[in-house]
């Protein structure tokens, strides 16, 4: 007689207490607004670039092929946009990275009133970038404390944000004031992750500070780094209120273009001229450009293992 082998049964709550159901359930809820909010208008602006079509008509769109990304590649302006939004991100990314895991390491010390220290260093990032970027221009106009003190290091005793010499160093300067806070935030919260006994040990070893720091500390923040790093190229690729607030009374981009970027160059031709198979190529290529540089950053960062 034949054992008759039992075969095991499905149930609905097994299939609940898997890791991997369980994984899926949290994950769909971001998928889902994902694909609504990234992945569904990427396509559509991708489909876009393809198109001559007005902002005010997007059923009359019209097949033209490769002709927006030709008319952009051949556009000076553009060239000028991309310039300084990667001035922007090489000089504010590496410099708000540095200054932020300084201060978190400072705030990470068995000092009073620490907590308050924080909550000062954070409000920048949350408070309106209009508001600050209204503030600042109060602060760097000509003949005020601020623009004669940096007198003393060689630079002229003129507005910031109306001077084509120094408008794109205000903006910089301003982003990194208020991203620096969560910069220093995100690298605190990875600092208390660090397992006191890897100091402990490197002690005993006869390790110092400068040691401690560069094979322990440095090491273990790699992959927060990489995301400081990325989020702050891509924040830095995306500015546009504080831009938005030095323009109000002129063209976009003022003075004379100096303050121009990608997004700016995109809102330019996209929204305001209406002319959306235009803007959409631009957000196309800005698009492959950030993944480009993204994947040098982790490839970079990878090498120094």
């Amino acid at each position: 007689m034949k054992k008759q082998t039992t075969r095991p049964r499905f149930s609905l709550r097994s299939l609940a207490d898997s890791d991997q159901f369980v994984g899926w359930v949290f994950s769909l809820p971001f998928l889902i607004l994902w694909g609504w909010w990234f992945f569904y208008p990427f396509m559509e602006s991708f489909v876009r670039s393809f198109q001559e079509v007005n902002f005010m008509d997007l059923s009359q769109g019209k097949f033209i092929g490769l002709q927006n990304y030709v008319l952009i590649l051949h556009d000076p302006q553009f060239y000028q946009a991309l310039g300084n939004s990667l001035k922007i991100v090489l000089i504010a990314v590496p410099v708000q990275t540095v200054l932020g895991l300084v201060m978190a390491i400072l705030v990470n010390q068995k000092i009073k009133g620490k907590g308050l220290f924080r909550t000062i260093f954070f409000i920048p990032y949350i408070t309106s970038q209009i508001a600050l970027t209204t503030v600042a221009m109060m602060l760097f106009k000509e003949n005020t404390f601020v623009t004669k003190f940096f007198t003393a290091f060689g630079m002229e005793n003129v507005t910031w944000f109306a001077s084509t010499k120094y408008a794109l160093l205000f903006v910089t300067l301003l982003f990194i004031f208020q991203q620096v806070g969560f910069t220093m935030i995100v690298y605190l919260s990875a600092l208390q992750e660090i397992s006191k006994e890897l100091y402990e040990a490197s002690v005993i070893d006869g390790a110092n500070a400068w040691q401690k720091f560069r094979f322990i500390t440095v090491p273990m923040l790699k992959p927060v780094t990489f995301f400081v790093v990325s989020v702050g190229t891509i924040l830095g690729f995306q500015i546009f209120d504080q831009i938005a607030a030095i323009s109000r009374y002129g063209a976009l981009g003022s003075p004379a273009g100096a303050t121009s970027t990608v997004i700016t160059y995109f809102y330019q031709h996209g929204i305001r001229y209406m002319n959306l198979g235009y803007g959409s190529a631009a957000v196309v290529i800005f698009f492959f450009i950030i993944m480009l540089i993204t994947v040098l950053q982790k490839k970079l960062l990878d090498d120094k293992e």
